[in-house]
């Protein structure tokens, strides 16, 4: 599907990507499932590309009813196109219903996924219930608001009841998710003191408390040469030394001594003096290389 090329759409040429769209004829029914055979049948690009573009105004559709929460059009339209293409990879003709009704389901996901990702820097949730209420909760409140006298006030603890229960979450949620609808993160790109304040942005004031490159480099050419010498000296260790040192100093859960007198067949002492041996040729060979 990557390679279907759709109309360029940006935020000032909406008009000008509409009048492309509108270019591309709507299906016939009988037309549309020969084109989803031969997709699906022979993945046939142009089937394909013909039953994206024929479905674009669905997608410009679905888009415009997420324009309230504050988020370029073109992205909204770009990511309903993701979700169309998804759709028309995945539509099964034989299932005896039109694209449109199968597809508009992968355009709102794509797009609602896209505003949950958005809408701020701090995870919104992503659990059924609150992406529920977070995508119903201005459609009731703007309902409870038309009904009264005032839009311009808190919910009311009896409206904040009644949401909760007609969304299936607690009325805390209603709450919190109201709260954190009614306001925006700040932008790192913003001056500081307004527009006025002078070129600073609040980024330039922001300090990363990590190593930067060099030091990092530095750090891994360490830590690569002592690999390296240590293991030089492993080699310099009999076989028997190796196998106690492993297993005594380089494994998650070490084996006991007793577990290593019964492999090799020698007292829990002789081990322990092994080890110990091992231990002091290592760091000789270790020093003498640094």
């Amino acid at each position: 599907m990557t390679a279907i090329s759709l109309p360029v759409l940006t935020d000032t040429g909406l008009a000008r990507y509409m009048e492309d769209v509108r270019k591309f004829p709507m299906l016939e029914e009988k037309e549309e499932y020969m084109l989803a055979k031969a997709w699906v049948e022979r993945e046939d690009l142009t089937a394909a590309h013909k039953l994206v573009t024929s479905h674009l105004r669905l997608v410009v559709k679905i888009a415009m009813g997420f324009r309230g929460y504050g988020l370029p059009v073109a992205e909204l339209i770009s990511e309903g196109n993701i979700g169309l293409m998804q759709a028309v990879k995945k539509f099964d003709p034989e299932k005896g219903f039109r694209l449109s009704t199968y597809a508009m389901w992968w355009i709102r996901a794509a797009i609602q996924e896209y505003v949950l990702r958005s809408w701020s820097l701090v995870k919104m949730g992503t659990t059924a219930a609150q992406k529920k209420l977070f995508f119903n909760l201005r459609r009731l409140k703007h309902r409870i608001f038309s009904a009264s006298d005032s839009t311009d006030r808190n919910l009311l603890p009896s409206e904040v009841t009644n949401i909760a229960n007609e969304l299936d979450v607690s009325e805390r949620d209603v709450l919190e998710m109201d709260e954190r609808l009614g306001t925006y993160d700040p932008s790192l790109n913003a001056h500081v003191g307004g527009e006025d304040g002078g070129e600073d942005e609040w980024m330039d004031f922001l300090s990363d408390e990590s190593d930067n490159q060099e030091v990092m480099l530095a750090e891994n050419q360490i830590m690569g040469k002592r690999r390296l010498i240590f293991s030089s000296a492993m080699k310099n260790l009999n076989e028997r030394e190796r196998d106690i040192i492993r297993q005594r100093k380089m494994q998650d859960v070490p084996a006991t001594l007793e577990e290593l007198s019964q492999k090799y067949e020698i007292s829990r002492e002789r081990v322990r003096q092994i080890e110990n041996r091992a231990m002091e040729k290592l760091q000789a060979e270790v020093q003498s290389a640094i």
